[in-house]
């Protein structure tokens, strides 16, 4: 008889709950992890997330806690705090679970590194895998089929380990092994999504954010191919599939963010007010200055960096449409 692996989550923001929600659907025992003693205490005893996942009314087989070495005995944890936190996080764990499933999307902003490369410094004895995709916080809580791309980065016996353990009927992984193409299709496409947000704040009609969301893409795939992703990781859903979706709703924080810089509202009160992470906000600047160095031409991701440093969406926009004309394959 198989033992089960012991599975737990890092971090109780909508993502996570939903996540913890999902793996729990089956009856699964799961440990969520949550920072503020006031959630793990709601989570316990009513069995709501009221903070970031209101909707959801969460499984009897969640447990939560504020305890990281109780995470740390696991044999699974999947990773689903802010991207710019994740280091810091993990580097608090007295040790860490056999296999670490990283499910945030974005860059370290103070070192460039991508999330894989910051949990291999911080915990090298842990394989790392990527999970990421097309994937509505709400829409996997309330157990709505949904599809995501699992990169190990520890080959196919970790798949093997992973699979049965996060698989659902209706969460479907499919098998990778280009860790760097998960992290940087989930990465850049929280950029481009504000982008598109901003197309639908200044009503500029679907015409231009189909082109900006096709454009975009070759943005994304020319960042890829210089740090050693594979196109057909891009074109899958943690590339293609994931933008089209946060490209499109306003249940994307990325394309709500965006929606309002392009209705006049300034950057600075909107990062002010606003209660859950657009990590797009924090990606954009650091993609932006590596796309520089690295002389790769990304003119929607130095929008975005410039739409939040505070200028104007209209003239922003303004300078995108009067780029020289040039062959669409390239930059």
């Amino acid at each position: 008889m198989t033992v089960q692996a012991k599975i737990g989550v890092l971090g109780a923001g909508a993502w996570g709950t939903a996540l913890a929600q999902m793996l729990a659907s089956n009856g699964r025992e799961v440990l969520l992890w949550a920072r503020e003693e006031a959630l793990v205490e709601e989570i316990n005893a009513a069995r709501t997330n009221s903070l970031y996942l209101p909707s959801a009314r969460l499984a009897p087989s969640i447990r939560a806690t504020s305890d990281l070495a109780a995470i740390a005995a696991l044999d699974i944890a999947l990773v689903v705090t802010p991207a710019q936190h994740m280091g810091s996080v993990l580097g608090a764990m007295p040790d860490h679970p056999r296999d670490l499933v990283l499910c945030s999307k974005g860059i370290e902003a103070s070192s460039g590194r991508l999330m894989n490369h910051v949990a291999r410094d911080v915990a090298p004895g842990s394989a790392i895998a990527v999970l990421s995709g097309p994937t509505f916080a709400h829409e996997v809580a309330d157990g709505l089929p949904t599809a995501v791309t699992l990169a190990c980065g520890g080959g196919e016996d970790q798949w093997e380990r992973l699979a049965p353990a996060i698989a659902r009927p209706a969460f479907r992984p499919y098998y990778s092994d280009d860790v760097a193409g998960a992290e940087i299709g989930g990465a850049v496409k929280n950029v481009l999504a504000i982008a598109c947000g901003v197309v639908d704040g200044l009503d500029l009609g679907q015409n231009a954010r189909a082109a900006l969301i096709a454009r975009g893409y070759a943005e994304m795939l020319r960042f890829g191919e210089a740090l050693s992703a594979r196109a057909e990781t891009l074109a899958g859903l943690c590339g293609l599939g994931d933008l089209v979706l946060t490209c499109s709703s306003t249940s994307s924080r990325n394309f709500s963010l965006g929606k309002a810089l392009g209705e006049g509202r300034s950057a600075a009160e909107l990062m002010a007010d606003r209660r859950t992470v657009a990590e797009g906000a924090h990606t954009a600047p650091v993609l932006a200055r590596m796309a520089r160095d690295m002389d790769i031409a990304m003119p929607i991701v130095d929008a975005v960096e410039r739409l939040l440093d505070g200028a104007e969406a209209r003239g922003v926009v303004s300078d995108l449409l009067a780029r020289p004309l040039r062959a669409e394959r390239g930059a």
